[in-house]
């Protein structure tokens, strides 16, 4: 005859067993999902294939010293610590090919990204990466910048703010694509994108960089395709700590970041 206890015993094996198996089916079309998403919408998703890769979606269950197993409570939301956007509307201008040349490429020049959450000013990389920074100071003086939100944070195998889209959905960009540039910058050693780096995102393609780009906040392992063009300063880096600390939606390591991350301006300065 089966005691009490044994029964309980049981009955809580029996749980975790079914919670075992709805985390692994959610895990598994969530997989499919952002496969099919990727898929169809030909887009960059930089470290989503690392994030599965390299483990940092391993199960996390838990189980206690006793026989009793209970759901772990979902994780708070950190608070929001950025400031509401300044009043307008992102640009919805694209134009059909990359703009001419108009930069001195033996210049210095600098990014100033006056976030909601503070100012981001990068160091660009005119010579190594001209075509890039000429693209950015065409975009920046039409405006283009401006009003968008950064709308992708990952938190698991690579670190990085993903912004540069009008649209805010990962999809957009100015209409032309720009050349690679700088894949070889003496930066990238064994594939880390450094903690700092201001690099392209692209659709996986060769020369197919757009408006959209990722500021690295931690080192990241990444394969070394995507042009590399600035720098964050160190209080940037502050900035994007405050980004990072706030956490993403998903609670996956790659979503939306919590933080209220806008571009209220977007400026590109020659030095």
């Amino acid at each position: 005859m089966v005691s009490q206890e044994q029964r309980r015993r049981q009955l809580a094996r029996e749980k975790f067993l079914r919670q075992q198996q709805r985390r692994t089916d959610a895990r598994r079309k969530a997989r499919t999902r952002n496969a099919v998403i990727a898929s169809a919408l030909g887009v960059v998703l930089i470290g989503s294939l690392a994030l599965y890769t390299t483990g940092v979606l391993e199960d996390d269950d838990r189980t206690t010293a006793g026989t009793e197993v209970t759901e772990s409570a979902s994780p708070s939301k950190a608070p929001d610590p950025c400031d509401e956007p300044a009043a307008g509307k992102a640009a919805t201008a694209t134009w059909e090919k990359e703009p001419a040349m108009t930069i001195d490429t033996s210049a210095q020049y600098t990014m100033k990204l006056a976030t909601t959450c503070g100012d981001i000013d990068i160091a660009l990389k005119t010579s190594a990466a001209p075509h890039t920074v000429n693209s950015f100071g065409f975009l920046a003086g039409k405006g283009y910048f401006d009003h968008t939100k950064c709308h992708r944070l990952t938190t698991n195998g690579i670190y990085v703010l993903q912004c540069g889209d009008p649209t805010g959905s990962g999809s957009g960009g100015p209409g032309y694509t720009i050349p690679d540039e700088n894949l070889k910058d003496t930066s990238l050693k064994d594939n880390i994108y450094p903690a700092g780096t201001v690099a392209m995102a692209n659709t996986g393609q060769p020369d197919s960089g757009g408006s959209q780009f990722f500021l690295v906040y931690q080192d990241s392992q990444l394969p070394p395709s995507y042009t590399p063009f600035g720098t964050v300063s160190e209080s940037g880096m502050t900035v994007l700590k405050k980004i990072a600390d706030a956490g993403e939606s998903t609670g996956a390591g790659d979503g939306a970041p919590n933080a209220t991350v806008v571009i209220d301006k977007a400026t590109v300065t020659k030095s």
